[in-house]
């Protein structure tokens, strides 16, 4: 699994606890940063898992306003946690990362949607950010 790969995973872990726990985001990253420093290994992909929770914190009105513009007939309340969780990570790589291809942040992210949430949550992410990607190229 790649550096970033496994940064993903753990910025979706702390987006999805922060969410399901109703606690500050900041705390939540407070504190993986303190197991993060006393795990060499963890530090490689701290740094980029770091940078996309807080690219969600600092964008979350624009994320959760795309993501409720194309995401028909849903809100985001309505939407299993690990999905918003994912809809906000991958959103963000989408419209704030330009070294990461669409194509990728999507492909990313359907995976773990079919890994990690319902039968249909694949499909449903793919749609929601493919209609985000073709917001950002217009």
């Amino acid at each position: 699994m790649s550096a970033r790969t496994k940064a993903r995973k753990r910025a979706l872990d702390m987006l999805f606890q922060a969410d399901v726990r109703n606690e500050r985001l900041s705390a939540v990253v407070h504190a993986e940063a303190q197991r993060a420093a006393g795990e060499p290994d963890r530090m490689a992909s701290w740094l980029y898992a770091r940078e996309i929770v807080d690219g969600v914190d600092d964008h979350r009105e624009e994320i959760d306003e795309l993501i409720t513009t194309y995401a028909q007939g849903w809100t985001l309340e309505r939407m299993p946690n690990i999905d918003r969780a994912l809809l906000r990570l991958a959103s963000w790589e989408l419209l704030h990362n330009a070294d990461v291809p669409a194509a990728v942040a999507i492909d990313e992210a359907v995976e773990l949607a079919k890994e990690l949430s319902t039968e249909d949550s694949g499909r449903f992410v793919n749609g929601v950010l493919g209609r985000i990607a073709e917001h950002r190229a217009a």
